[in-house]
């Protein structure tokens, strides 16, 4: 069966599944969600590490870091 993006089940035939979506949009069927599979503890400390790497960084390093990514990001549109 397959699933939608946060694991949900969804129907299999086309049909079955334009029904599914037909009856969330409605409102006559609640859409299930299964709880966020991303561990908090570790979001935490990834937003804590963000900040020290930031804090740490001198002004020209951040300046270094920000124009190679704009370079990458520019170099990938030609």
């Amino acid at each position: 069966m397959p699933k939608g993006p946060k694991g949900q089940k969804r129907p299999a035939d086309v049909i079955g599944n334009a029904v599914r979506v037909m009856q969330i949009a409605t409102g006559e069927a609640d859409e299930e969600f299964n709880e966020d599979s991303k561990n908090k503890a570790a979001q935490q400390l990834g937003r804590k590490g963000g900040r020290a790497r930031a804090k740490k960084l001198t002004s020209e390093q951040r300046v270094e870091i920000a124009r190679k990514a704009a370079n990458k990001r520019w170099a990938e549109q030609k």
